[in-house]
């Protein structure tokens, strides 16, 4: 059965703006438990004023330990610049709050501007303290391991990074001293990383609403004095702003999920325990910001007769894609015509990956030449079980009278995709034993994979050897036959694009949690669009003085 998500949507009530104030509609977004305890999400739509509403720009800071952080800070910050200055315009409170960098601000008129707030009658004890958590989260599972701090660097990266900061006189384990200068700090704005500063600096406005945004979501942004805990829990209308924020995950801990995936596993525990999010067309129009490397759109291409993977596959994405922020268009073969996938080419173009569970299927050329094209261009590829087959058929020469009729055929699309050598399949028989390939066990693909409570319930194939390309991570193994790869990974092309073949795909198969698991995890290590190592690193080095 699909998992179905409930929205609910509602209009707040709100009083009516003045004639000649702009006002903002905002879409809250939050997740509300209902009585199975499953959530659903619900968007709640308000109208706020602006100048009742303050924006606190959390840690933006001009430099980090962790390289990748600041490439991501760097790539996200004239989007938020673009905000802050729409939402000032409009008469929102900017206040910036880098932590720990007030010494560089001291005789700024941003830091007067916090100083002289009036205490507030209201102001709680206990604002100037990080918070942990708050009694909403008690019951929750915390979505990320972020124990060992969060850094996803490069290791040869890394250390050149901390060499260059120390060079520089900054201390790498803690280089920041000032906010980014690609934020504008105007006339107006506030300076402070004080909970109890930022507190009066709100009641004296009559602040009503406030909106967090910066880094780091799962750190910074929740627990600091000013941040989404501390707020909610003593009663503010805080939201986060989720498109412009990030967060310190490693991949390679739990739940061994891209870093972009891992942000939205914080931001929806947010919506289900802190508080709602918007996001930032609701301020200042356009587009929501997204990370270019942030590439999750999916396309199933699916035509096979056997594996009922018209099922399976949508199931799949429903339960175990669509709740780690995929987005997975399904193009099935047509059922007056299975050769046909209808809008294959214009999909595989908008796709960043495309999943094929295809059996001797033979599309209009013009088709077939858009996947040709999407693996040229360096794009990934996922194949499961039939893939090895999926563009041709048994007889040579009905491929080729085939191709003279204008349809796509592709016969060395196993070798020259998969690296594969698919001859045939053993017959029906015992469920398939599988074990991890040698040196396999520390590839990511495996990441979170129990192998000892996977088996393949379909016949075996037969596909060795593979090419010198490829990297076996499983192997098949039935009664007296040889082992067999079922699932491996290759390189294909001029630019070398990512794909992973597995031979399993059994209906019986999609019931493990471990083989879910392990197209989870295929599929973001064929998105991985990793940093080229050894990239330049003045563009993102901070001045020798703040």
């Amino acid at each position: 059965m699909l998992r179905v998500l409930t929205v609910i949507l509602t209009l707040a009530a709100a009083l009516p703006a003045a004639a000649d104030s702009p006002t903002w509609t905002v879409q809250k977004r939050s997740r509300v438990r209902l009585s199975d305890g499953s959530f659903a999400l619900q968007i709640k739509s308000e109208v706020w004023q602006p100048r009742e509403t303050a924006l606190i720009v959390c840690d933006m800071w001009d430099s980090h330990h962790c390289l990748n952080a600041v490439r991501r800070c760097v790539e996200m910050a004239p989007r938020m610049n673009e905000v802050l200055a729409r939402a000032r315009q409009a008469g929102a409170l900017i206040i910036h709050a880098p932590s720990g960098c007030m010494e560089a601000y001291r005789e700024h008129p941003g830091r007067q501007v916090a100083r002289q707030a009036p205490p507030a009658p209201d102001l709680p004890p206990d604002i100037g303290q990080w918070c942990s958590q708050i009694p909403s989260e008690e019951q929750a599972v915390y979505p990320l391991d972020q124990k060992e701090g969060g850094e996803d660097d490069d290791p040869a990266d890394h250390q050149r990074w901390h060499a260059r900061l120390a060079a520089l006189g900054r201390n790498p384990k803690g280089p920041w001293k000032a906010q980014t200068p690609l934020l504008t700090i105007a006339p107006g704005d506030a300076i402070s990383d004080s909970g109890v500063e930022i507190w009066n600096l709100l009641h004296a406005r009559g602040i009503r609403h406030v909106v967090l945004l910066g880094v780091h979501t799962n750190m910074c942004v929740l627990g600091r004095p000013f941040g989404l805990r501390q707020m909610a829990r003593h009663g503010k209308d805080v939201v986060l702003m989720r498109d412009l924020t990030d967060t310190m995950y490693d991949p390679a801990r739990w739940p061994y999920v891209s870093h972009f995936a891992g942000t939205d596993l914080i931001i929806e525990h947010i919506e289900k325990y802190v508080c709602p999010t918007i996001a930032s067309p609701d301020l200042a129009g356009g587009q929501a910001f997204r990370f270019a490397r942030d590439k999750r759109r999916v396309l199933m291409l699916i035509g096979d007769d056997e594996y009922k993977t018209e099922w399976t596959l949508p199931e799949f994405a429903a339960r175990d894609l669509a709740p780690l922020g995929f987005e997975v268009m399904i193009l099935h073969s047509d059922l007056n015509d299975k050769n046909l996938f209808p809008g294959m080419a214009e999909a595989i173009r908008q796709a960043d990956v495309v999943l094929v569970s295809v059996r001797r299927r033979l599309p209009p050329k013009a088709d077939l030449d858009a996947l040709r094209e999407h693996v040229a261009q360096g794009k990934p590829v996922v194949g499961i079980r039939t893939a090895c087959h999926a563009w041709c058929l048994r007889d040579a020469k009905q491929n080729e009278a085939a191709a003279a009729a204008g349809r796509g055929v592709w016969p060395q699309f196993d070798p020259e995709v998969f690296g594969g050598n698919y001859t045939n399949h053993y017959g029906e028989g015992p469920p398939t034993e599988i074990s991890l390939a040698p040196q396999a066990h520390e590839h990511p693909i495996l990441r979170g994979v129990d192998v000892g409570q996977l088996v393949g319930f379909g016949s075996l194939y037969k596909v060795r050897p593979l090419a010198e390309t490829t990297t076996p991570l499983l192997l098949g193994t039935i009664p007296q036959q040889p082992p067999e790869p079922v699932a491996w990974t290759n390189r294909a092309g001029p630019r070398q694009a990512r794909v992973f073949n597995t031979t399993l795909g059994h209906p019986r198969d999609f019931t493990q949690p471990a083989f879910r698991k392990l197209l989870v995890n295929a599929l973001f290590w064929a998105l991985e669009e990793p940093y080229p190592t050894g990239q330049p690193l003045e563009a993102l080095l901070p001045a020798a003085q703040p």
